[in-house]
């Protein structure tokens, strides 16, 4: 009973001592009063009434980077009167929506970077089925709110009655809702320029540590047709990191893997973070060797290099055999799906639109719907949880469900539109005739008594 007090004792102790430690004054705004004599006097007006209006805001930003150089809201929002989008605003003229423009007098290499990778041209996706897709059979603000809030909107102001935008509450001219608040990672913004660093690095605290850990990529890579969050939370790397978390030193001012830090890897360590030979890059694809994303996967121009620089991140935790037997097998399973389910099914598409089957018109036959899952939703899965080691996604969100769409819906939803045209079953015939599909016809007595004695070995039934 005198340790059970003792206990409750101490437990109202360290909860009073938590309440007070608490209730101290934040770091952060220490932060401000510290840094109070770099920042210059519009920064510091805008900070004095931001800590009134948006607390947190303010909050975030004492405690960044940007605060401890001196950089404050007037650096990265200040405009030209000229400029798209630009306002009056507290004595000063800014602009709502910070850009690259913004960042690259300060991070020139970095936005060089980030302006020829695929995340750049990330709204580039606009003309393809998958928007249509969106906004055509889904309806607009189903692309809006889902497919350009990773992707990007186009930032556009409203037009009013006169020509000009209307003003906001503010006083800023209005941006169009469905464009804007957007942080999608190829967001094509009112100066021009592609892309926006918050999508990482979160405004306005604007964190080095937040965009090394992969919680910030499952934002967007997540989901049915390309769940690169959820392999890799199931993969060992997930696993490891996870696990060993707090000792990632995610706040280190350099992160290199193999020296700063050697419990895990995440999304940036392998696709953008340094290595003791390679330099930190914000072009995400410049170690990826093949394009996982269509129909048939290619390897990408220049794919030797971007491999070896991968497997240089490898070999920060892995040895030249391991290393070299995963990307055999990476490769021949991507060979799998070019060769027995997605070249096969692209040809039977082909003959029925060639023959007059189809419609030009996506998605108004059920065939294209089956199809359309079959590559870009199980197809996608099993070659991306090949990529990143994640069994359950190979198997079965993977190629189990490949293989029930092609056998059970395509091919016979295929057969039905061809009405009888010989070219398009020429083509189906070429697939049954295939030996990888010769399974279909049937087990012989062997193989079938073999599978039994197994089972009743087994499970005793």
């Amino acid at each position: 009973m005198q340790r059970r007090r003792r206990s409750r004792l101490a437990t109202v102790f360290l909860a009073l001592f938590s309440w007070a430690f608490l209730a101290l004054p934040a770091p952060a705004a220490a932060a401000v009063k510290a840094k109070s004599a770099s920042i210059s006097p519009k920064s510091r007006a805008c900070v004095d009434c931001h800590r009134q209006k948006t607390p947190s805001i303010a909050a975030q930003w004492s405690g960044s980077a940007h605060a401890r150089q001196g950089v404050g809201c007037w650096e990265c929002h200040n405009a030209d009167a000229k400029d798209p989008g630009a306002f009056s605003h507290g004595g000063a003229t800014i602009v709502t929506v910070v850009t690259p423009a913004a960042c690259a007098p300060c991070h020139g290499d970095i936005s060089a970077e980030f302006q020829k990778s695929h995340h750049a041209n990330a709204t580039k996706f606009i003309g393809s089925l998958d928007n249509i897709l969106g906004e055509v059979v889904e309806g607009r603000l189903a692309a809006v709110n889902g497919c350009w809030q990773c992707h990007g909107s186009t930032v556009t102001l409203l037009t009013g009655a006169a020509g000009a935008p209307p003003k906001s509450a503010a006083g800023a001219p209005a941006i169009d809702p469905a464009t804007w608040p957007n942080t999608g990672i190829g967001r094509i913004n009112l100066d021009g320029t592609r892309g926006t660093c918050s999508a990482c690095h979160s405004r306005h605290a604007f964190s080095k540590a937040m965009a090394r850990q992969p919680e910030v990529c499952g934002k967007c890579h997540l989901g049915p047709d390309h769940p690169q969050a959820e392999i890799y939370d199931e993969s060992k790397h997930g696993i490891a990191y996870r696990t060993q978390k707090g000792d990632m030193k995610l706040d280190a001012p350099t992160w290199i893997v193999g020296k700063d830090y050697t419990a895990a890897p995440t999304c940036s360590t392998c696709h953008m973070s340094a290595t003791a030979k390679l330099p930190v890059t914000h072009d995400v694809g410049a170690r990826i060797s093949w394009t996982l994303r269509p129909v048939l996967s290619k390897k990408l121009e220049g794919w030797e290099k971007k491999r070896a620089d991968m497997k240089d991140v490898c070999s920060a935790c892995h040895g030249g055999p391991f290393i070299d037997s995963f990307y055999k097998s990476f490769d021949d399973t991507i060979d799998l799906w070019n060769t027995k389910f997605a070249q096969p099914a692209q040809n039977v598409m082909t003959a029925l639109r060639e023959a007059g089957k189809l419609t030009p018109t996506p998605f108004d036959e059920e065939i294209e719907w089956t199809f359309y899952r079959l590559w870009h939703h199980e197809g996608r899965r099993a070659r991306m949880g090949a990529s990143m080691q994640g069994p359950d996604f190979v198997q079965w969100h993977g190629f189990f469900e490949v293989a029930e769409n092609f056998y059970t819906k395509f091919l016979p939803q295929a057969k039905e539109a061809a009405h009888g045209d010989e070219k398009v079953l020429a083509v189906l015939k070429a697939v049954e005739d295939d030996p990888r599909h010769a399974w279909r016809k049937g087990l012989s007595p062997e193989d079938r008594k073999k599978i039994d004695e197994f089972y009743k070995q087994r499970y005793g039934n």
